[in-house]
């Protein structure tokens, strides 16, 4: 089988039922994105499925066919330069862990959402867990990150 990631189209080996996590680390060594709880729950494992985020710990790579994987790896415009910058300054990150699904979630919401409000980034980022509480770090950050490109 194919799949089309960072706009590649590679072979793998996997089984179809293999979720797609294990296959971006494992099979392709993509070691950004993260294993979290297993269980599409937390959001550490959070990719872009043709520009939707998407928990990939319990998608199969089967339903995949010919639809774009972007993992962090393959993040580098404007948009995502926005979010790495805020997120520094802000500090945003202790363990940094569950911060790739953040930024990729993130991504999303401000291609969608040219200036979030506090309920926009709310509904987007829930089932987001950081397990160092850096919520308002990471809310503040958002802000800054959509008022640098607007």
């Amino acid at each position: 089988m194919n799949i089309k990631i960072n706009g590649k189209i590679v072979p793998i080996t996997s089984s179809g039922d293999t979720p797609l996590l294990w296959v971006i680390r494992d099979e392709l060594n993509l070691t950004g994105t993260k294993f979290g709880c297993g269980q599409a729950q937390c959001g550490a494992c959070t990719v872009h499925i043709e520009g939707s985020p998407t928990r990939s710990c319990s998608y199969p790579v089967k339903f995949l066919g010919t639809k774009e994987v972007t993992t962090i790896e393959g993040m580098d415009d404007k948009i995502t330069h926005a979010i790495q910058k805020a997120w520094v300054d802000n500090q945003v990150p202790q363990c940094g862990y569950c911060q790739i699904g953040n930024v990729m979630t993130v991504k999303a919401l401000l291609e969608d959402t040219k200036k979030p409000t506090d309920k926009d980034i709310d509904n987007a980022m829930g089932g987001h867990i950081c397990r160092c509480g850096t919520y308002q770090r990471i809310k503040a950050a958002i802000h800054q990150a959509a008022s640098s490109l607007a």
